[in-house]
């Protein structure tokens, strides 16, 4: 984990032309992305249809997976669980199968990160579309030979963040638009079969929260203690 001061950072949306600025306290987020190994040591599963390997980011997991991998974790490790997840097995607080985890934003364990606080990470101070050249960066189709790659294979950024464009979208805690798309949450980073377009730091792709699909993962964040 690495730890992050606080800052400024201001969204955009392509689709809706809109733009809005958010402050981001400071926080812990992950190198890189969460690995199958370590999913797999934490939930006993191993998802995804890529060949094996343990240093390959985890994918084919939804969000409410990721949800759920949080709290796993965090109770391993014997940290305040972040999520408050139903009785009843559902992503919830337990009175039905669609209802959303609630988060306890003072609880020290882990989470998924916020759409401002990945974004804000992911540009390191800059304000280009990418930290550094695309190839030096970043698995995506013209250079992935179209499958995932180890984490951790390219250059970081300038605060030691790696894999945060290309490799896998990575889901964050938001919601993308609820009054038009619902319960639909952000996904962020762009993938190895994205063309280079996707592989910015503004790009917002949105996925349902029960989806699973091959070209995304997750990294984990904290608040700080």
């Amino acid at each position: 984990m690495i730890q992050l001061r606080a800052g400024k950072v201001t969204l955009t949306d392509r689709r809706t032309q809109r733009s809005w600025p958010v402050e981001v306290a400071p926080f812990l987020l992950a190198a890189h992305p969460v690995t199958r190994s370590t999913y797999a040591r934490i939930t006993g599963r191993r998802p995804g249809s890529a060949p094996p390997g343990d240093r390959l980011p985890v994918e084919g997991v939804s969000w409410e997976d990721a949800v759920r991998f949080c709290n796993a974790l965090s109770e391993a490790e014997r940290l305040t669980p972040a999520y408050t997840i139903g009785t009843d097995g559902n992503v919830g607080a337990g009175t039905g199968p669609h209802t959303p985890p609630r988060w306890d934003s003072s609880a020290d364990g882990y989470r998924l990160p916020t759409e401002a606080e990945w974004e804000y990470a992911c540009r390191a101070g800059t304000t280009g579309p990418r930290y550094g050249p695309l190839d030096d960066i970043a698995w995506h189709r013209a250079n992935s030979d179209d499958r995932l790659h180890e984490v951790g294979g390219r250059q970081p950024n300038a605060w030691g963040l790696h894999d945060m464009l290309g490799n896998v979208w990575e889901w964050c805690w938001d919601l993308y638009d609820p009054e038009v798309y619902g319960t639909y949450r952000v996904l962020r980073g762009g993938g190895w079969f994205d063309e280079p377009w996707s592989c910015r730091a503004s790009v917002r792709r949105r996925s349902h929260p029960t989806y699973r699909i091959d070209d995304v993962g997750f990294r984990v964040a904290r608040s700080p203690r």
